[in-house]
């Protein structure tokens, strides 16, 4: 019995590690997108860091939830439940962040909000957007439709 116990925390521990390592180059190749979305002055570039973040954050949280599976005292399970709490907490954080830069970037799009308004995000960083336009506004892109009705 011990040795199966044995092979078991092996696997658990190799899948903990290339769970780590899937987040952590997420975030990495987040971070160098950024920088050089940066560099070029790309405005859309916050929300699209932010979402790369959030997903290796997601990958983080996913290995440390496999690791309970492993912890052998109520201490080691205090410290990992304290872990899942705050990344789960700085993700609900960035999906917010994401979500309210979304919304204005709507009011801009609608004319409701001036683009120099220099509104600041939670984060302290002064909100940007990039405004592509709709598919419905591209009319090469418009759905087929026969006497107004559509055929999708």
């Amino acid at each position: 019995m011990f040795e199966i116990e044995h092979y078991f925390s092996i696997f658990v521990r190799a899948c903990i590690l290339c769970i780590e390592v899937a987040g952590i180059a997420i975030i990495v190749i987040s971070m160098v997108r950024g920088f050089i979305g940066y560099l070029r002055k790309d405005d859309s570039i916050r929300i699209e860091l932010a979402k790369g973040i959030m997903l290796g954050l997601e990958f983080k949280v996913g290995s440390e939830v496999l690791r309970s599976v492993i912890v052998s005292g109520w201490s080691e399970l205090g410290t990992l439940a304290a872990v899942i709490l705050l990344r789960s907490l700085l993700t609900f954080l960035l999906h917010w962040e994401i979500r309210e830069e979304e919304k204005r970037c709507q009011e801009i799009a609608s004319g409701r909000s001036g683009e120099g308004s220099g509104r600041r995000s939670v984060l302290g960083m002064k909100a940007s957007c990039h405004l592509e336009p709709s598919p419905s506004a591209d009319p090469s892109r418009e759905e087929p439709k026969a006497a107004g009705i559509p055929l999708a």
